[in-house]
C-alpha cells in the first residue's frame, strides 16, 4: 500500500484510517467484531463496515495471513 493509502480515511466517524486497520490486522484483528473492539470499527453510523472488512481481508491476502480463526 503507498503512503496516501495508508493515511485515507475508513471511519469518519472514528477517524480510523487504512493503516490503522492493517495495523490491527497485524496485531491479530481477523473478523469486523475485532475491529471494533479494537478500534471502534462500525460503532457509530456503521457505514464504514464493508469498507473495514475489504481492507481487512486485502491485507490478509497480501500477507498471508490465515483467514481462520484457531479454535
Amino acid at each position: 500500500m503507498n503512503e496516501i493509502g495508508y493515511y485515507l480515511n475508513v471511519c469518519i466517524c472514528e477517524n480510523i484510517t487504512c493503516g490503522e486497520i492493517r495495523e490491527a490486522v497485524d496485531q491479530g484483528a481477523r473478523s469486523v467484531r475485532d475491529l471494533n473492539k479494537q478500534l471502534s470499527v462500525g460503532g457509530q453510523c456503521g457505514k464504514c463496515v464493508c469498507t473495514a472488512r475489504k481492507v481487512m481481508k486485502d491485507h490478509l491476502v497480501e500477507t498471508d495471513y490465515d483467514l481462520a480463526v484457531p479454535a
